[in-house]
């Protein structure tokens, strides 16, 4: 890792920054022992984040019966770690839509991120459920990376950013390394530190890229990070052959040490997850109709039983 590559990108105006009350929120929950009235206040003294927090609150990605209407109502209902994920998310969509970052499809990169974030929720529900907010904010900002590093330093990674496209050749840390000295997984992960974020959703995204992250909850979310991304990335590119999406699945399901039959379940209704989600965090997503596709081909190439 070559530290003072990710020290001027750090400094750098491709690193989105946060609101003051968001940083605020986030500087609390490193406290184990935080006090939720206290989150309560921070959220409250802002008038634009309370607007948001009721506003994700009311989504219909939760489904409430009856119109929540304070900041407090909404932390209950979201949690502080749902709702520390929401925000995140929200204020970086929207830092980053106003950026132009050449070479880089923006509405794939999120549809792409969504997908992966909804699929990671579901593998860390199966294998690692107290890890599972964890995994979906590291899975939703684990490429933030290649976004900056294109933006930081357009001539050097605009070769490489190229390749995150629909079919495109898979970005591999010796590439990035022998071009900017960092990769987009070490990027990721200065980014989510400097915000503030647990060491231990940064320390798995740095290792997300990896074959062998090793064993435990921060190796085995970093594997759920990895493992989703794959399935993703099939998912956003619709793959011609049953084949590369059986074998996908299988290699997918593998690493992260869970039956193929979850993703059987997952992807006839995962479009309307995200669809719920890209509202939440107000992403223009195109529809796609390939996930039922996809389960379908599974479940025939795999012989794997639906409920």
């Amino acid at each position: 890792m070559n530290a003072r590559v990710l020290e001027t990108l750090k400094r750098s105006a491709a690193v989105p920054s946060m609101p003051q009350v968001v940083l605020r929120f986030l500087e609390i929950m490193q406290d184990p022992d935080f006090d939720y009235a206290d989150l309560v206040k921070v959220l409250s003294a802002d008038a634009g984040t309370v607007s948001e927090v009721l506003r994700l609150a009311n989504s219909a990605l939760f489904g409430v019966r009856h119109k929540v209407v304070s900041t407090h109502q909404a932390l209950t209902l979201l949690g502080p770690k749902r709702t520390r994920s929401l925000l995140l998310g929200r204020y970086l969509v929207d830092s980053m839509t106003q950026k132009q970052v050449a070479g880089l499809d923006m509405s794939y990169f999120w549809r792409r991120s969504l997908t992966s974030s909804v699929i990671a929720s579901n593998f860390a529900g199966c294998v690692l459920p107290r890890q599972r907010d964890e995994a979906f904010i590291g899975s939703l900002l684990s490429k933030i990376g290649i976004p900056i590093l294109a933006e930081a330093l357009p001539k050097s990674y605009g070769p490489i950013v190229k390749k995150y496209a629909p079919h495109g050749a898979p970005i591999t840390p010796d590439e990035e390394l022998a071009a900017v000295e960092v990769t987009h997984a070490q990027v990721s992960a200065m980014v989510l530190s400097h915000w503030t974020l647990p060491d231990s959703v940064s320390q798995a995204v740095n290792l997300h890229q990896s074959e062998n992250p090793g064993e435990g909850d921060v190796p085995t979310v970093a594997r759920i990070l990895n493992a989703s991304d794959q399935v993703a990335r099939m998912l956003c590119e619709v793959p011609e052959a049953d084949d590369d999406i059986a074998r996908t699945c299988v290699h997918a399901t593998n690493f992260v040490g869970v039956d193929p039959s979850i993703l059987v379940q997952l992807l006839p209704t995962i479009e309307s997850d995200i669809e719920e989600l890209a509202d939440a965090l107000r992403i223009d997503v195109i529809a796609s109709s390939v996930y039922a596709l996809v389960a379908k081909v599974v479940q025939d190439k795999l012989s794997v039983p639906t409920e």
